[in-house]
C-alpha cells in the first residue's frame, strides 16, 4: 500500500491494515493470490472550489436573530437590521385596567441567543429604535434583501457593549408588594419613548384593542438597527432570542390605591434585513468562475458558500484501471479543509458547516453519506463538518457520494459546501441560514500550500 500523504487519521487507518502485513502492497488476509485484496490511498489534486454567493433566504419566523455592523478586514461590511411585530397581551383582546394609568419607564427587552460573532472588547454599539411606516405581517415570509420603510421619528437608543454571557440585575415589579432586585440572563434593555406606548397603546380605540391583527395594522410595528456612525470599533453581530416584548412599568390609581405593574407587549415574530458589502477580494474571487481558487470564502447571515466539484475523479481513477481490465471499490474517502493560517487569529472560524448537493431539478439534497435512509451512511456524527481547533481543520467522510459519481449512478449536478447553524445535531442541515455569523476562509487548491484541500481517499482494486 502506497501512501503519498499523511495526517494522523489516514495514518491510523493505514497502521490497521497494515498490522502484520508483510507486502506493503497487500493487506494479509490469508488468501491464496485469486483473491487477495490490494488497497490504495489518494491524495488527489483534481479539486476544484469556487466561491460563490449564497442563495436568497426568508428571515421571518427565527429562533436566532442576526442585529449586526460589522466591518471585517477581509470579508467587508455586512449590516443586518431587524423588523418586529409587536402584540397585544396574550396576543389576544385586551381591556385596560381600570382606574388612572401613569407610565415609569417602556423598555424593550432583548434577551441574547448563543452566536455573538465580532469584536466585545472594543467596539461600542448604539442601537436605534423606529416604528416602522408598513405593516409587519405575520402572515409573510420576509426575504432577506427586503428593505422595510421607517418613520425616522427616534423612539429610543441605548448605546453598550456586547457582553452576551453576563448576567444583569433589574428590578422586579411584584404586584401588591415591594419591588425586589433579581438577577436575569444577559440581555439589552432599550428605553423607549412613552409617548410611543400613550398614542398607540393607552390611548388606541376600543376596536383596536379589541383584535390582535387590528392592533398590529395600525402600530405597524418596530424596526432595530445599530448606528453606523456612532458605534466605534469593527463591530459585530449580535444574535437575540425570538422571546422578546416591550415591557412598560406603570402606577395605577383605582380608588385611592396606588399599586405598580408590568404590562407585557409580546414581539410575536422577527424578520432580518440583511446587506453584504463585499471587499475588493472577495469580489474578485466571485467573478472567478473558470479556475479553482487558492483560497476559498465561507460566510454566515446567507452570505458566501463554496462550489466544489471532482471533474477529473472518473478518469484519473476508473478509467486508467479499466484499461487494464480492473475496477475500484472505495472503502473510504475523507474530504480534509483547512482554515488558512493568519485568517483566526482575530475572528474564529465557523463552528460547522454542511456539504450537499443538487439534483436534477437543483433542488438542495443530502449526500449519500448524511442521508438516513442509504445503508451506506453512517450517521450525522461521522458525516462530519464540526471544526476542530486541535487540528485546524474540518472533515468530511463522502465515500458513498464519490462511489457512486464513479460508478454513474449519480450525477454532479453542484455541491456545495456553506456554514449552518450548530443547534441541530439529529440531521445534517443544508439549507441556507442567517442564524449563524461566523466565516471561515479556507486553503484551496494552492499547490504551494501544506493546507490545500484534501481528498484522502482508500480504494481496493477489483478484477472485472
Amino acid at each position: 500500500m502506497k501512501f503519498f500523504r499523511l495526517d494522523l487519521l489516514t495514518l491510523l487507518i493505514s497502521l490497521f491494515i497494515l498490522n502484520s502485513c508483510k507486502n506493503q502492497d497487500t493487506i494479509g488476509l490469508g488468501v491464496n493470490s485469486q483473491t487477495q485484496v490490494n488497497g490504495t490511498m489518494i491524495d488527489t489534486s483534481t479539486i476544484v472550489v469556487n466561491t460563490v454567493k449564497e442563495d436568497s433566504v426568508v428571515t421571518s419566523g427565527l429562533t436566532k436573530l442576526p442585529l449586526g455592523y460589522f466591518q471585517d478586514p477581509i470579508f467587508g461590511t455586512t449590516e443586518s437590521n431587524l423588523a418586529a411585530s409587536l402584540s397585544l397581551p396574550g396576543a389576544t383582546a385586551y381591556a385596560l385596567p381600570s382606574g388612572t394609568i401613569s407610565i415609569d419607564s417602556t423598555r424593550l427587552v432583548l434577551r441574547y441567543s448563543d452566536g455573538f460573532y465580532g469584536d466585545s472588547v472594543a467596539s461600542s454599539y448604539k442601537l436605534n429604535l423606529y416604528q416602522l411606516q408598513e405593516a409587519y405581517s405575520s402572515n409573510t415570509g420576509y426575504y432577506g434583501n427586503k428593505v422595510w420603510k421607517v418613520n425616522p421619528a427616534l423612539l429610543g437608543s441605548i448605546t453598550f457593549k456586547a457582553r452576551p454571557h453576563d448576567s444583569i440585575k433589574i428590578n422586579n415589579i411584584i404586584k401588591g408588594k415591594p419591588d425586589s432586585l433579581i438577577k436575569v440572563p444577559s440581555q439589552i434593555r432599550v428605553p423607549i419613548d412613552n409617548n410611543f406606548i400613550i398614542t398607540n397603546f393607552f390611548n388606541a380605540s376600543s376596536a383596536t384593542l379589541a383584535s390582535n391583527s387590528v392592533f398590529q395594522n395600525a402600530v405597524k410595528g418596530l424596526y432595530l438597527t445599530l448606528d453606523k456612525t456612532l458605534s466605534t470599533g469593527a463591530g459585530g453581530t449580535l444574535m437575540l432570542s425570538n422571546t422578546d416584548s416591550v415591557n412598560v412599568y406603570c402606577k395605577i390609581s383605582n380608588n385611592g390605591v396606588i399599586d405598580t405593574t408590568t404590562i407585557k407587549l409580546p414581539i410575536s415574530q422577527f424578520a432580518a434585513s440583511i446587506t453584504h458589502t463585499y471587499s475588493t477580494t472577495i469580489n474578485a474571487e466571485l467573478a472567478n468562475t473558470t479556475t479553482s481558487g487558492n483560497v476559498f470564502y465561507l460566510q454566515g447571515l446567507a452570505g458566501l458558500r463554496t462550489k466544489i466539484s471532482f471533474p477529473n475523479l472518473l478518469a484519473n481513477l476508473r478509467n486508467d484501471l479499466l484499461k487494464n481490465g480492473e475496477d475500484i471499490v472505495l472503502n473510504r474517502a475523507e474530504l480534509v479543509i483547512s482554515p488558512a493560517p493568519g485568517s483566526y487569529t482575530q475572528y474564529r472560524p465557523l463552528p460547522k458547516i454542511s456539504m450537499y448537493r443538487l439534483d436534477i431539478a437543483h433542488q438542495r439534497i443530502l449526500l449519500q453519506d448524511a442521508t438516513p435512509s442509504d445503508s451506506r451512511s453512517q450517521g450525522v456524527g461521522s458525516f462530519g463538518g464540526y471544526y476542530s481547533s486541535k487540528t485546524n481543520q474540518y472533515h468530511f467522510i463522502i465515500t458513498a457520494y464519490l462511489q457512486d459519481l464513479l460508478l454513474k449512478k449519480t450525477s454532479d449536478y453542484g455541491t456545495f459546501i456553506a456554514p449552518v447553524d450548530t443547534l441541530n445535531k439529529s440531521s445534517v442541515d443544508y439549507t441556507a441560514t442567517p442564524s449563524i455569523a461566523a466565516r471561515s476562509v479556507a486553503v484551496g487548491s494552492d499547490k504551494t500550500s501544506p493546507y490545500k484541500i484534501k481528498l484522502n481517499i482508500i480504494y481496493t482494486k477489483i478484477k472485472r
